[in-house]
């Protein structure tokens, strides 16, 4: 059957039926992701096989985040429109599905006249896949009951559950009274202004979750905060050249420097090796933990790694020594306590900062800032603050970026009805829970994250990766049971009267 031929059926048996839906039993939501779970896999293995990160040297007017990212809004709107879904671009910044409006039962909700608005968004970029992978990162395996690749829990993964789950009420006995729209992003990862965009063109929803975080709900995020921080190479120094990191948001696992020494000087250490690469030049390495900026507990910045190495080591001119020291300050200690800035409150976990990337540049060193701060404090504190700590290093700093922290009641309507379909297929309440993570949830009115990413497991094999590492990977049975909760929720909010 057509798309076509799909919505004149649904057409044709919504408009008869006037009678109120029953919401959809577990032993029906079971049979639907167990009928079609093969294609779901097969649908998230094709967007993950696109390695979607903007890529600015291929970027147009039509393709804002580049080639890349294009291909793969174009894959889930292909993928939509099979599902029986409207499918739309955005000007190229996301694309969106709607449940056709065929589809939707044709007597109007009774406590209003209005039909309500809601919608899911989760995006298709993803960051670069980086080393440390045992396969192609874009290959989708399937390992101990786990899949593996790139995406495949941030946030490809996550996103084939939702058209699924839009899917489902595309069949007549499941009509939905309001509006679903399933929005695909592009630019997440670096800088959601695919979210910006949209809103400028289109009002925004009555609702919305994005699926891009971890159960039961998330009721607040805390507010960002990012900074450049410069250090000109010296003439006569010793450092000619540090790289680290791949992207702001994740803390680096590998770096390397170049430096004027010779092997006698590097003493052997733990995650440290070295090259020699002549004319008393050579070349280091250093090996750390990666993970996401907002959860920093339990990596080790490569970063961090290396310099303190430099500094141990004298490796160094007094002008880079004051630079070292400050990377201490930076790299020592998660929270910001070195740095003066640390922060906690009633709601959130403490402050978090980390720098990610660094690089040379016209002459500089220059590395990223990621801080992730609760209520108890305030952008301008943190400007402040860092301003004076670089000042007493002589380096140059400057502010890129601040957003607001989120809080939303756990007591609304929206989220009750997430919190308990979370209840009904997870077997436990728990309470709503605030991140360090930066949602989509942020950029719209009334929104949260509700999604499958949850801590490390104890019992996990030992090769399981996290979102932004390698070995990123995500149990299937946690992704079938996620599409379970996203049709109950979403037949709570779509079918409610």
């Amino acid at each position: 059957m057509n798309q076509q031929q799909h919505q004149q059926q649904c057409s044709a048996q919504t408009a008869t039926n006037s009678t109120c839906p029953h919401l959809p039993t577990h032993e029906q939501i079971e049979a639907f992701v167990h009928t079609h779970w093969e294609q779901i896999v097969a649908d998230i293995a094709q967007l993950v096989a696109i390695p979607s990160i903007e890529d600015p040297s291929t970027a147009s007017a039509q393709k804002p985040f580049g080639d890349p990212v294009d291909q793969a809004l174009c894959c889930g709107m292909e993928i939509a429109t099979r599902l029986g879904l409207e499918a739309h671009s955005c000007d190229g910044y996301l694309a969106f599905a709607d449940v056709p409006a065929s589809c939707l039962r044709s007597d109007a909700p009774s406590k209003s006249d209005k039909r309500k608005h809601i919608a899911t968004i989760a995006h298709l970029d993803v960051v670069p896949a980086g080393p440390g992978w045992e396969s192609n990162p874009f290959v989708v395996q399937r390992k101990e009951g786990y899949l593996v690749g790139r995406g495949v829990l941030d946030d490809k993964g996550p996103a084939i559950l939702t058209l699924w789950a839009a899917h489902f009420f595309t069949q007549p006995e499941f009509a939905p009274f309001h509006n679903l729209r399933v929005l695909l992003g592009g630019n997440e990862e670096t800088g959601m202004a695919d979210a910006r965009y949209y809103q400028s063109k289109f009002s925004a929803p009555d609702f919305l979750f994005t699926p891009d975080s971890s159960w039961p709900v998330v009721c607040g995020e805390k507010g960002s905060y990012n900074a450049l921080i410069s250090f000109p190479l010296q003439a006569d120094g010793r450092i000619v050249l540090v790289e680290a990191g791949t992207v702001r948001n994740a803390v680096a696992a590998h770096a390397t420097a170049v430096v004027r020494a010779t092997p006698s000087e590097l003493p052997a250490a733990k995650n440290i090796s070295y090259v020699p690469e002549g004319n008393g030049y050579v070349r280091l390495f250093a090996e750390g933990v990666g993970g996401h900026a907002a959860m920093p507990e339990g990596t080790k910045s490569a970063l961090g790694i290396l310099t303190t190495y430099l500094l141990e080591h004298g490796i160094y001119t007094s002008a880079e020594k004051r630079w070292l020291e400050f990377q201490q300050r930076m790299h020592g200690a998660w929270d910001g306590s070195l740095l003066g800035i640390d922060a906690t409150d009633d709601i959130f976990d403490p402050l978090t900062i980390v720098s990610g990337v660094m690089y040379t540049r016209d002459g500089k060193l220059v590395q990223t800032v990621d801080c992730r701060y609760p209520k108890s404090t305030t952008p301008d504190a943190i400007c402040a603050q860092l301003q004076k700590v670089c000042a007493q290093h002589g380096l140059a700093y400057e502010e890129i970026r601040r957003g607001k922290y989120l809080y939303v009641n756990p007591q609304s309507p929206e989220l009750q009805i997430l919190l308990d379909s979370y209840a009904e297929w997870a077997g436990q309440h728990k309470k709503p829970v605030t991140l360090g993570g930066g949602t989509y949830a942020k950029h719209f009115p009334y929104a949260v994250a509700f999604g499958p990413e949850e801590g490390p497991d104890p019992h996990q094999p030992e090769w399981v990766g996290a979102i932004h590492g390698p070995q990123e990977a995500v149990l299937e049975s946690s992704l079938k049971q996620a599409l379970a909760i996203y049709i109950t929720a979403l037949a709570r909010l779509l079918l409610d009267t």
